[in-house]
């Protein structure tokens, strides 16, 4: 019986997301890409206990370049640091121009100074250069905001460090390897594993959830 998705090879593995049985090349391709997997496929659970030599040298890359800009933070900065992230990487830019590391490191840069700003008692916000990095800094801004609502001041001066080590990451990376969309790439990565590995973990009731 031939593969459903290609149509060429020979359908030999039982597929629970499409309820029928692919071929090993599509099922390694398109998992989670095109087909929407289910959290019992052995298969799924096979490929993230033992990942491909190539996936485990980008997954080692990734640590080596994250660990820098992480390493001077408190475990709750890192939390801040993850939840902005996370906000980044979902950022949607208006019009079909898309979001880069520049802009990413222009939006947490004015934000950290406006913030450093206010610490001394004068509120001036800070402007990026970027139309595409405003929009940003405006969510991130909305985001400190909410969550620093009972703590005020304080949490302002611990978001400072956590918005400065984003924009190191972003200009850093950028500039280790040539592109303007390495960090962002590389978040998109590191968030897609941990909360693969947390959702994994929560399933066998050993999760941990932060917020």
């Amino acid at each position: 019986m031939p593969c459903p998705l290609c149509h060429k090879r020979k359908a030999s593995r039982a597929c629970p997301a499409l309820g029928q049985s692919i071929c090993s090349v599509c099922c390694g391709t398109k998992r989670q890409v095109e087909i929407a997997c289910t959290s019992d496929c052995r298969y799924l659970v096979a490929a993230r206990a033992h990942p491909a030599s190539v996936v485990q040298k980008q997954q080692q890359r990734d640590v080596a370049l994250i660990l820098p800009v992480l390493s001077r933070l408190t475990e709750r900065q890192h939390q801040l640091f993850f939840m902005l992230q996370s906000l980044i990487v979902r950022h949607e830019s208006e019009g079909f121009v898309r979001l880069t590391d520049t802009d990413v490191a222009e939006a947490a840069g004015a934000l950290a100074a406006s913030l450093e700003t206010a610490a001394r008692g004068v509120v001036f916000e800070q402007t990026p250069a970027s139309t595409l990095a405003r929009p940003l800094l405006t969510k991130m801004r909305e985001s400190l905001q909410e969550l620093g609502k009972e703590s005020g001041r304080s949490f302002d001066l611990e978001a400072i460090p956590v918005l400065r080590s984003i924009e190191r990451g972003a200009l850093d990376t950028r500039g280790s390897i040539g592109d303007d969309t390495v960090y962002l790439a590389l978040m998109g990565r590191l968030l897609t594993q941990t909360t693969a590995e947390t959702a994994s973990k929560t399933e066998t009731g050993n999760g941990i959830i932060l917020p």
